[in-house]
């Protein structure tokens, strides 16, 4: 399935502010794949899918990520919508029949992250953190950083999730403070 079979299906499901983020975050992602030598189609792809069960109801997302076994640890239980990457990779293949490991892989990682980032991973998580339609303290500061380094670029919006969570008393998901703690061996040391 290409762009062109995707946006009307997309359209149907995504409420139209979740479509336009969509659609900049696929703009987004293929701007840093063309820059850092990803696979633009892949980028594009991804970034246009990331959201696919951003919209789901908290009950039907639980539900699902208990199906699939995806559920890793207490802090998803207590708030679901961290699942959200997770379900749409395990949606994708059963309702669009996309099987593109990297693509799945990448919609997977895009909120929390991981230890291990591929290329595509990073892309995405960082187009979705600074796609145009974006607006929040700190953005425009990602938006010049990923210019020059995607890896200082995911550091800082590591950084930035963290101390959005801490400023309001949110729980820390245990795999961003492991992906963040691995990127900084990698990078500083």
């Amino acid at each position: 399935m290409n762009f062109d079979q995707l946006l009307p299906i997309l359209t149907q499901k995504l409420p139209p502010r979740r479509l336009r983020h969509s659609l900049g975050v696929a703009e987004t992602a293929v701007g840093l794949a063309k820059q850092y030598g990803g696979r633009v189609e892949t980028a594009r792809m991804a970034g246009l899918l990331h959201d696919y069960a951003r919209d789901l109801p908290s009950d039907t997302l639980l539900e699902v990520a208990e199906q699939a076994g995806l559920i890793t640890c207490s802090v998803e239980r207590l708030m679901p919508d961290l699942l959200h990457g997770p379900v749409a990779a395990w949606l994708i293949p059963r309702e669009l029949g996309i099987k593109d490991s990297e693509v799945l892989r990448a919609i997977a990682l895009h909120t929390l992250g991981a230890e291990e980032m591929a290329l595509l991973d990073k892309i995405i998580y960082i187009a979705d953190a600074i796609e145009p339609g974006r607006k929040y303290p700190g953005v425009e500061y990602l938006r010049q950083l990923v210019k020059v380094d995607l890896d200082q670029a995911l550091l800082a919006g590591y950084n930035q999730t963290i101390k959005y969570c801490l400023d309001r008393n949110y729980l820390l998901h245990p795999r961003t403070i492991l992906a963040r703690n691995k990127l900084i061996q990698t990078v500083l040391f």
